[in-house]
């Protein structure tokens, strides 16, 4: 747990524990994108009211807010991950990581718009697709679902080709 990196065979092994429990306790997938979908229209409540967020035919078929499994479970991925890092020492709070600033510069705002619209994109493509990486990619994968193996290798060669246009190397 002291290690910012773990191996990847105990990790997947572990997640693959982590999905028998999540069936067998929770009756559910393991997956992202409903408990943040749901966070959206708890965010959404202070402007629309009960009413308004009740009214959206998005939030009321999918996504009502409430805290349950799939609220919880991004909580928890999100207090687990935090405490990983801060036990392993990794952990710092940048605004443009280093990676970021040597292909595309330090401007703060372009790197925060950047992440802005990205998480828009990728919220979206979730939830066209009924489910996020980890829905599809684990628990739908773990199932032989061919929608989520469909779905795992698209993301795979999307981000491989993205890689390629966003990080190319530059010729001198």
């Amino acid at each position: 747990m002291k290690t910012p990196r773990w191996n990847p065979y105990l990790v997947g092994a572990l997640i693959g524990v982590l999905s028998i429990l999540t069936f067998s306790i929770a009756d559910k997938p393991i997956g992202m994108s409903t408990g943040i979908a749901q966070a959206s229209g708890a965010c959404a409540l202070p402007f629309l009211g009960g009413e308004g967020v009740a009214a959206n035919t998005y939030w009321a078929k999918k996504a009502v807010p409430k805290w349950d499994y799939g609220s919880l479970f991004v909580v928890g991925s999100f207090l687990g991950a935090l405490l990983s890092a801060l036990m392993s020492g990794s952990f710092k709070l940048t605004k443009v990581p280093a990676v970021w600033r040597e292909r595309f510069g330090p401007s703060v705002t372009k790197r925060m718009a950047a992440a802005f619209v990205g998480g828009i994109v990728i919220l979206y493509g979730a939830r066209l697709a009924d489910g996020c990486t980890s829905g599809h990619g684990i628990s739908g994968s773990l199932q032989l679902a061919v929608s989520s193996w469909t779905f795992f290798l698209v993301m795979f060669a999307s981000g491989i080709a993205t890689a390629f246009v966003l990080f190319r190397r530059r010729h001198a």
